[in-house]
């Protein structure tokens, strides 16, 4: 079992990557949501807690925060720097294609445990093996809430969001905003709350959690809904194929385990759950919200059709039946809608 250590820059400490005498391994988990996010506050602890479990003890992880922005983060791990991470596919333009597949906007209410489960067993059945992840070790995938609008002036209607600079993270979201006729930026999650109190943005196209965990409703007052959220996102958990490789073929099966679609859900609980969180924090702030009536939200249907018909000649050019992927994708919701939530099984940690 290798003992590597890495080197980072004035301020950060030495990490033991992997490897110990006692024949324990230590991945070192790359975080760039605050402390009080919720994959530090609820996924992380979790999954350390089934993996060492699984492993009675033998692989445990160690979260360490600022070893770069999001956008960075599957390069630092394919490039060692940190062993694993959690991604949103958005964060890099024309790398990913197949996992917009969760991202359309569908007017219809569901949880982000369901969709993330839906997505993960849909990932494995039609995505996984075109390898869009590169060799790096996927071990969940994850769907965040029903992304909504928030702005600095109160806005009703479709047309009064033309031409407004609001704050977006990629992915389906960008065509989105696009079809809305709104002046897009691509900025950082965790870099929207300068832009905001600086006037940069008008708005952003962001979910409900956002207005706890980037204190997004500190620097906005309204808010502009649709049944189902203008659009959904992708995200992934990685791991480094050499750190992997390291782990022997009995902790690996383990871990796979208590991952997958276990892990998938897991990240969904944890938008939902930090979704409702936001939600209230906003109504405490003395925000207002208006939801797009039926005209409205046909009109947007119509805005937005356009998108995944693309996205389907996309792949399809590219080996994968993408009607196929996205009506197995819809089955999916449809048939573990009525599972037990991972509730029970979950550990949270102090968020504040």
């Amino acid at each position: 079992m290798r003992a590597t250590t890495l080197a980072f820059t004035a301020g950060t400490a030495l990490l033991v990557a992997t490897g110990t005498a006692s024949g324990q391994t230590t991945i070192t988990v790359s975080t760039w949501g605050s402390p009080a996010h919720g994959i530090n506050t609820i996924v992380w602890p979790t999954w350390n807690e089934w993996i060492e479990e699984a492993t009675d003890g033998r692989v445990t992880l160690e979260v360490v925060y600022d070893l770069g922005p999001p956008q960075a983060q599957m390069e630092l791990v394919a490039d060692g720097v940190g062993d694993a991470s959690w991604i949103f596919h958005g964060h890099m333009p024309g790398r990913f294609q197949l996992t917009q597949l969760p991202e359309f906007p569908v007017f219809e209410e569901f949880d982000s445990e369901t969709a993330s489960a839906a997505y993960w067993n849909t990932h494995q059945e039609y995505l996984a093996e075109h390898d869009e992840h590169r060799g790096l070790e996927v071990l969940g995938v994850g769907v965040h809430g029903a992304g909504q609008v928030f702005t600095n002036s109160e806005i009703t209607s479709l047309d009064e969001l033309r031409g407004k600079r609001m704050r977006v993270g990629g992915g389906v979201m960008g065509d989105v905003a696009d079809a809305l006729g709104v002046n897009g930026s691509a900025i950082a999650p965790t870099e929207t709350y300068e832009a905001l109190a600086q006037g940069v943005v008008d708005g952003a196209f962001f979910t409900r959690e956002a207005l706890r965990s980037f204190r997004i409703a500190e620097v906005t007052d309204h808010t502009l809904s649709v049944p189902g959220g203008f659009y959904r996102g992708s995200f992934a958990i990685i791991v480094n194929p050499d750190t992997w490789a390291q782990i022997s073929e009995d902790d690996r099966a383990a871990i796979r385990d208590v991952s997958g679609e276990r892990l998938s859900r897991l990240f969904g609980y944890m938008m939902d759950f930090y979704d409702e969180r936001g939600l209230d924090f906003g109504e405490e702030q003395g925000r207002t919200s208006y939801e797009l009536d039926e005209a409205q939200t046909d009109e947007l249907r119509e805005m937005v059709a356009h998108i995944p018909e693309e996205w389907k000649a996309t792949v399809d050019n590219m080996g994968v039946d993408g009607e196929a992927a996205l009506d197995h994708f819809h089955d999916q919701l449809d048939a573990l809608a009525d599972e037990p939530s991972i509730e029970a099984d979950v550990t949270r940690e102090p968020a504040d």
